[in-house]
């Protein structure tokens, strides 16, 4: 089988990586660096999430596939498991937050309430007064640029530094003019994925981010308020949340912001110093850190925030990997075996779950019925 895959961040390597263990003959089209976009302006944290059964069910199994990848990765990637901590702000968050933790437990994953004793024990510098975290030991960060490479160069793709103008029957246009052909399509290029498939039930949302200098402030594990689950798929009203990453160099990475249909890149300072005000109320001696860097990043997120995954409900061998809004990196390789599965006809737990593009079809004909 010849296969191209659109798309050279973390979500096309690894889709490339998944179709090449099945023999597949692989060409990346990507005309950016590998790594690059969504995937470098990324946190580069592996979590599980809970919104809906089939988020679980997807960040739970890659996160699976993720520790099993972890002995096999190149140093420069960074891999560290480093836990999350979901923390509370007040009693009544630290009490809705046993539902969560049951259901990590039902799909497998270590989760422990923490009091507010326990809290500060774990992480000293948060500010007193919280009541508590959930903490979830399995969750890990990485660099995920390096691991895009690592899977590209594993499966042995032929990668060309080249954009598609449109998909034609049986393959691509390049906007050289070039025609390729192939088998199978994967479009998994993020946002980009609009620009060939207008049709696309998939929205912008962009985030800031900024890593910190060196300094005298440490944090164990990757911090997270409770209220960032709110932020992260409410309304269409700009949101900031506490979110802090330790770096292996010392630094900190800071988030999280929240903006729709905003493509461009540039930053949003009042939204940024929102973002900042926001965690230094969790840790205050970030008001004492110098800023290195801030940048922002594009997330492509669908209607019921779960990833495109699947054939295209109109366009024979054509398969959709896309739409992961804040969990591209995540569940990377999660919806690399999903799609393998698909196309292959192998067995995955995914499979129970309906990550198909087509659903949104089937949804539109029952409203319309």
């Amino acid at each position: 089988m010849k296969a191209i895959v659109i798309g050279g961040g973390l979500v096309g390597a690894a889709c490339a990586d998944a179709l090449a263990r099945y023999g597949a003959r692989v060409t990346v089209l990507e005309p950016g660096p590998v790594g690059g976009g969504a995937t470098a302006a990324g946190m580069g944290h592996l979590v599980v999430m809970d919104d809906s059964p089939a988020q679980l069910a997807l960040t739970a199994r890659s996160l699976q596939l993720w520790e099993a990848l972890a002995p096999q990765l190149p140093v420069q990637a960074d891999y560290h498991a480093c836990g999350t901590l979901w923390v509370a702000s007040d009693e009544e968050e630290l009490a809705a937050v046993e539902p969560k933790r049951q259901a990590y437990l039902a799909a497998g994953r270590e989760a422990t309430l923490l009091n507010a004793a326990e809290l500060a024990r774990a992480e000293p510098n948060l500010r007193p007064g919280l009541a508590g975290a959930l903490r979830v030991p399995g969750d890990s960060v990485v660099y995920a640029p390096v691991v895009a490479q690592f899977l590209l160069e594993r499966a042995g793709a032929i990668v060309r530094r080249e954009a598609v103008a449109e998909l034609i029957g049986g393959g691509v246009r390049l906007e050289s003019g070039e025609t390729l052909r192939a088998d199978l399509v994967v479009v998994a290029n993020g946002i980009g994925a609009v620009e060939l498939l207008p049709g696309l039930p998939l929205r912008q949302r962009k985030g800031h981010l900024l890593i910190t200098e060196r300094g005298p402030l440490h944090v164990r594990h990757q911090l997270v308020e409770l209220g960032y689950l709110k932020s992260a798929h409410g309304n269409d009203e700009d949101s900031v949340a506490f979110n802090v990453q330790p770096r292996p160099t010392g630094q900190l990475l800071i988030g999280s912001s929240r903006q729709f249909e905003q493509p461009d890149r540039e930053i949003d300072w009042p939204l940024l110093r929102r973002m900042l005000r926001r965690a230094a109320e969790f840790l205050p001696a970030l008001e004492n850190i110098s800023a290195l860097r801030s940048w922002t990043g594009q997330r492509c997120a669908s209607p019921d925030h779960l990833p495109l995954v699947g054939p295209h409900p109109h366009l024979d061998g054509v398969f959709l990997a896309t739409g992961h809004e804040g969990l591209g990196i995540t569940t990377a390789l999660g919806t690399a075996e999903l799609l393998a599965a698909q196309v292959f006809g192998s067995s995955s737990e995914l499979l129970e779950h309906d990550f198909t593009p087509a659903r949104f079809e089937r949804v539109s004909e029952v409203v319309h019925a």
